[in-house]
């Protein structure tokens, strides 16, 4: 499936839709190099090649993918530098190291030991000056995971990290080389990358060798390949980027998309139904339950009330006992002196008689 994919789209992106955006570059970059100041320095201009992923990479990698290219970007005298492991356990010394790229005529311009690096490089100033300095830089591949933290972010903003070589081995030459005639990927934590695949000073025929060359080169060295990929466009340093693959987004996702889409419509109108419904049901339920909440209350009130009156019966009734027999007990009182009188004349008259 993946190499049906990749013949098709080798055959949908020819050479010709290349050749044809790398001369709406070139006839842009003439228009606007008449209307700028010629520069006293002529610098090498370069073109560029912006990757877009699909998906975004699983690992993110520090050490850039070899890509390689017909006709090599870095020109022949170009300023390399190398950076040694002069650790104990390496077994590489620098005049070891100088003696074999003198003898092999390796294009080795400078050599920097690991401890150099980390006394003499510490200012922000000299690690300016040393990516400035060279062209491209190269490392014994034990040593690459300290670099980051000794390099800083100038090499990364300028995209000049060391490649790592293996100086085990006896061929510093063939890697060195193949490094200098390859096109460098970084693969980030993000979807989108740029690759540097070619130079104006180039022939266009060559440009264009080198743009398809990456291309086919990085579709095959992505993760899923072709699969992956969702467009490639071309571009100089301040232009437009003018597009030359773009993917066709997939019909089965799409149609399981709107399906999504229906049943999550669907869903949402159920939803609100139940919900009107729930409202509604709550509503009613309010209303009885208030209704039953007043009778009650009303009930209890009236309760309170017979309670009320009740006690109240209780304490006239209470008032008018103790009334009465206050009044009993004055009547009482009243009535025994005067009985008391009505016997003494009784027993009078009797004796009387």
């Amino acid at each position: 499936m993946a190499k049906n994919m990749g013949v098709a789209v080798a055959a949908a992106l020819s050479e010709l839709n290349v050749e044809k955006a790398v001369n709406a570059l070139l006839k842009w970059r003439d228009s606007q190099s008449q209307s700028q100041k010629p520069q006293l320095l002529e610098q090498d201009e370069f073109l560029y090649l912006i990757v877009s992923l699909k998906k975004i990479p699983q690992k993110a990698r520090v050490n850039p993918i070899k890509v390689p290219l017909p006709h090599p970007i870095i020109d022949d005298p170009a300023e390399l530098c190398l950076f040694i492991d002069d650790r104990s356990k390496s077994g590489i010394t620098k005049d070891a190291a100088s003696k074999k790229i003198k003898s092999e005529n390796i294009p080795i311009n400078k050599v920097i030991k690991l401890s150099k690096l980390k006394t003499d490089y510490k200012p922000f100033e000299a690690k300016r000056k040393l990516c400035d300095s060279y062209d491209m830089f190269f490392a014994d591949k034990r040593i690459i995971p300290l670099l980051p933290r000794l390099l800083g972010k100038q090499f990364f903003k300028k995209k000049k990290i060391p490649v790592p070589v293996d100086l085990k081995h006896n061929n510093w030459k063939e890697q060195i080389h193949n490094a200098c005639s390859s096109a460098m990927l970084f693969l980030g934590s993000g979807t989108c990358c740029v690759v540097k695949v070619a130079k104006l000073s180039l022939e266009k025929k060559e440009i264009v060798e080198n743009v398809v060359a990456a291309i086919n080169g990085i579709a095959e060295r992505v993760p899923s390949k072709w699969g992956n990929i969702r467009s490639f466009h071309l571009k100089l340093l301040d232009s437009l980027a003018l597009p030359l693959f773009q993917a066709m987004p997939d019909l089965r996702l799409k149609i399981l998309a709107d399906a999504d889409h229906h049943t999550s419509s669907k869903e949402e109108k159920q939803e609100v139904e139940e919900e009107e419904d729930d409202t509604s049901h709550q509503k009613t339920k309010k209303k009885k339950t208030n209704k039953g909440r007043i009778h009650d209350v009303q009930y209890m009130d009236d309760q309170e009330h017979i309670n009320d009156s009740n006690s109240e019966a209780d304490r006239k009734h209470e008032i008018n006992a103790n009334i009465s027999t206050k009044k009993k007990k004055t009547a009482l009182k009243k009535l025994c002196p005067i009985d008391i009188k009505v016997k003494d004349k009784k027993k009078k008259k009797s004796l009387a008689a």
